[in-house]
């Protein structure tokens, strides 16, 4: 099977130039890395096109009309051609056999759900490419001499063993789809049309996710297998109102067993401004 990894962003280049270099040091390379750029400026393309030469990259972008994650993510969708998508962020940096794992991992009927370490904002700010493409980042030590403390996501960088299966199976959290390190088929993507239009930030995640299990996948639970660094941020667009009514809609969609977003990949808007820009080894 071809594997492809959508990587949403939104004017972070400087973490999006991280997660490529982690991206370039992967033990199975993705035969193509799919940026959904929800409307950056010019330094994102510009970093994009410095890591052109080495990734098969695919730069999937539109125009910035406000929050449009899930428009962004429904357009890569629509570029993909790889048979399996694994889906992150700018701000994951992937640990070497995060692409690996999940293809090993991956089975019919199913979808995976991934971990994270989440790093300090001292850590976040010294980390360097060279930190990433030698593997100290992902290294406890390492992490706790420049300012991360762990504490039970210590586990999650175990080695990716019978360990960290075993921690899988018996961690009683459930299998949720979450826009960190997640994975499926592009056909069961496409079989509920995709993300949902009408949600913003706070739950669009977990509702596909709801809809992909109302369709009959079942979660798998990779957390500490299937891991990265997510570095440091603020959230000024969080909207609490916003995520409350969210809430009350996956609880809607939970109940219902609806599978289908009412406005999602077929309802795109082809009048928007976009542009797509493959570089070396994307298909064509």
């Amino acid at each position: 099977m071809t594997v492809g990894v959508v990587v949403s962003t939104y004017n972070r280049p400087e973490a999006l130039d991280l997660v490529l270099t982690g991206y370039a040091a992967q033990t199975r390379p993705p035969d193509e890395i799919l940026i959904s750029d929800d409307g950056s400026g010019p330094e994102t393309a510009d970093v994009v096109r410095g890591h052109g030469d080495r990734l098969p990259l695919v730069h999937v972008w539109h125009s910035d009309r406000g929050f449009g994650k899930t428009e962004a993510l429904n357009r890569a969708i629509r570029v993909a051609s790889a048979d399996y998508l694994i889906f992150t962020d700018h701000d994951c940096v992937p640990r070497p056999d995060f692409v690996e794992t999940h293809v090993r991992l991956s089975e019919e009927g199913r979808f995976l759900s991934g971990g994270y370490v989440r790093l300090s904002k001292a850590t976040t700010a010294t980390l360097t490419p060279a930190d990433i493409t030698t593997g100290r980042a992902f290294e406890p030590g390492w992490l706790g001499a420049h300012g991360t403390s762990l504490g039970r996501h210590r586990l999650r960088l175990l080695p990716n063993d019978w360990r960290a299966a075993l921690l899988d199976r018996l961690t009683p959290t459930s299998a949720t789809w979450n826009g960190m390190s997640s994975s499926t088929w592009r056909e069961h993507l496409e079989a509920v049309n995709g993300f949902d239009l009408d949600f913003r930030y706070g739950g669009l995640d977990r509702e596909l996710g709801l809809r992909l299990e109302n369709s009959g996948l079942r979660g798998r639970q990779v957390r500490h297998r299937a891991v990265v660094l997510h570095l440091h941020h603020d959230r000024p667009y969080r909207d609490e109102a916003a995520v409350r009514r969210q809430l009350e809609r996956r609880r809607v969609v939970r109940e219902s067993g609806t599978t289908l977003a009412e406005r999602g990949l077929a309802e795109l808007d082809d009048g928007v401004e976009t542009r797509i820009d493959r570089f070396a080894g994307a298909s064509r």
